[in-house]
């Protein structure tokens, strides 16, 4: 049987997320406003699809239902049961997102049983502009920190060991060949690895991909996390930033390299707490377990997120 929450309880968690949504998200919504731009947070708004409305929403996940939820009732995947609750449908879910769900739990059960491995140094970015010619530069608004003689410099003292093919395909067509690996989507499962920060950003895209199923208190801390490693890539990566407040990780140092290694270990850690949790979500769907009530006949209420 699944946990029943009357509204005096469910409403206050659910201003509650609203408000923490709100504050990580006021920078970027007073921007996009404007017309300005951020380059280390815009990032979750513009690479990851998720819009700021749908991270507002708040779920309660798999087994808690909710009286008096009329909104709830509205939204996609979620049933009306015969107590008056309003649940999400694993069920449904199970059926219409299946590979998606099937896909994410081997990606994650995959990336969570390797070690770690540590040390890339946020060379990614350097590749990204490695050789780049005039205006081929992905921040071009901002200065790289050695120029772009150092940059490519700093490029070739180093072995590129990057694992993670979102990352890989926006490298130049000049450093390319300097990885050590050639990632394809189709070797995704298999080279994933948790040390990875981009591996641990997605956590934050795999968790909203599988909402309404996934609490949203899960998406969220997924979304702090990929938030925490966005600001590591960046002050890391060749950009000068210090205008704006981030201070450089200077990588092509030793102790720029033991500074990047010890935060990567601290995100690496993190993000295996919040892998399990998804794989577990992934697990009571693919299980699907009857633990609601029925629902009392046709789904009638539900509507595109």
């Amino acid at each position: 049987m699944s946990t029943r929450l009357p509204y005096a309880e469910w409403a206050p968690l659910a201003a509650a997320h609203a408000r923490r949504v709100d504050e990580l998200t006021r920078g970027h919504r007073e921007r996009r406003a404007s017309g300005r731009s951020h380059p280390v947070e815009d990032f979750l708004f513009t690479y990851y699809s998720h819009r700021p409305a749908l991270l507002r929403r708040w779920h309660p996940g798999l087994g808690r239902g909710l009286y008096d939820a009329p909104q709830h009732a509205g939204w996609r995947f979620y049933r009306s049961d015969t107590d008056g609750a309003v649940s999400v449908d694993a069920d449904l879910f199970a059926r219409e997102r299946g590979s998606t769900v099937g896909f994410v739990r081997s990606l994650l059960t995959a990336t969570a049983d390797r070690p770690p491995t540590l040390g890339c140094f946020g060379l990614h970015e350097w590749a990204m502009v490695y050789r780049s010619g005039e205006g081929d530069v992905r921040h071009e608004s901002w200065p790289l920190r050695l120029g772009a003689a150092g940059t490519d410099e700093v490029v070739e003292r180093h072995t590129v060991r990057c694992s993670h093919y979102d990352a890989f395909r926006f490298f130049t067509g000049e450093a390319r060949p300097r990885n050590t690996l050639q990632p394809t989507r189709e070797q995704q499962v298999a080279l994933e690895q948790p040390g990875c920060l981009h591996a641990g950003m997605d956590l934050y895209k795999w968790a909203y991909k599988l909402t309404p199923a996934v609490p949203s208190a899960l998406v969220l801390d997924c979304f702090e996390l990929a938030r925490d490693i966005r600001v590591l890539d960046m002050e890391a990566s060749p950009y000068d930033l210090r205008e704006l407040g981030y201070r450089p990780v200077p990588i092509e140092t030793p102790d720029g390299k033991a500074e990047y290694v010890r935060r990567q270990r601290e995100f690496a850690d993190r993000g295996q707490a919040l892998r399990q949790r998804l794989i577990a979500v992934c697990d009571q769907l693919q299980g699907a377990p009857p633990d609601t009530p029925s629902p009392t006949g046709p789904q009638t209420h539900r509507r595109a997120q």
